[in-house]
């Protein structure tokens, strides 16, 4: 099977495009393994691909994959299975985050499927976090290393119905210890929830540093929830400066119909551009990875 290889862009990932019609479920594995261990992302283009195509292949390299109870958004099932997910319900745009970095247990691989690309706009976005960290002025290190990120958000009774998917609250509070959240309920049974993370992190391999949160997204669109863990807040200049390095070395990925994406939610960021085109749409599945890296 013949496929070409070249750089998502000059400063991250690799493409991986099909060049000959062959199937993208005969791709070497082991291959497809090595660059997403080097790389941290990889993009597949070119190849014929739909749906039921996208599981398949994601299948072949990832295992426990979760639905999105206690995400942070509405997402839609597509064709009735929960780990099938359209990020498509919203059109403004996302700075760069760690997919669910809001709580301990994230998944460490995400896929994404362009279904339908925008007309314009609408790219996704992404940066090595290791990239992102040696960006980082001295200052701000020494900022994070000190102080930590806490997630503090009320939430009415209707809505934690909906994003944890159940009204008991006896499994609201084990899903919770189970993330290291701290919960308080109400006496009207609205919720607070409190959730403190590091805003830069070892990699896996323990060799360097990685810049992987959610705290770019947290301060544009709500950001009275987002403080440091001694509760004094984020200085302005610090956000400043994040989104001044997340500008200057973001890639943007312009999909294509078929395109899928291959991340690495412990070290890449993504996000998106806004868009218009309302038959944009993009799918994403969260999962683990069928292999050690």
């Amino acid at each position: 099977m013949k496929i070409k290889l070249q750089p998502i862009s000059e400063r991250i990932g690799q493409q991986i495009i099909n060049i000959d019609h062959g199937s993208i479920l005969k791709l070497d594995i082991t291959e497809i393994i090595s660059l997403f261990k080097s790389y941290g992302v990889l993009l597949f283009r070119g190849f014929e691909t739909n749906a039921e195509i996208f599981k398949e292949f994601s299948n072949l390299l990832s295992t426990d994959f979760i639905d999105y109870t206690g995400g942070a958004f509405t997402r839609r099932v597509i064709n009735g299975d929960k780990t099938l997910l359209s990020v498509n319900d919203y059109q403004f745009e996302i700075k760069l985050h760690g997919e669910m970095y809001y709580q301990q247990n994230i998944p460490l691989l995400l896929w994404f499927y362009c279904a339908h690309p925008a007309s314009k706009a609408g790219e996704t976005t992404v940066c090595d976090g290791k990239q992102f960290f040696t960006e980082i002025s001295s200052s701000t290190k020494e900022l994070f290393s000190k102080k930590k990120l806490k997630f503090s958000v009320n939430i009415p009774q209707d809505e934690w119905h909906k994003k944890y998917q159940t009204d008991d609250l006896h499994k609201l509070e084990e899903m919770c210890r189970n993330n290291n959240t701290h919960l308080k309920i109400n006496e009207d049974n609205s919720i607070v929830l409190e959730y403190i993370c590091p805003a830069i992190i070892p990699s896996r391999c323990g060799k360097y540093q990685v810049f992987i949160n959610s705290l770019l997204p947290t301060k544009q669109l709500s950001p009275k929830i987002l403080n440091f863990d001694d509760d004094s807040e984020i200085p302005e200049d610090v956000v400043a400066e994040l989104n001044e390095i997340a500008e200057r070395i973001t890639t943007n990925i312009s999909w294509q119909k078929g395109d899928i994406l291959m991340i690495d939610n412990t070290r890449i960021m993504h996000g998106r551009r806004a868009f218009t085109d309302e038959k944009r749409d993009i799918y994403i599945r969260l999962c683990a990875p069928a292999f050690t890296f």
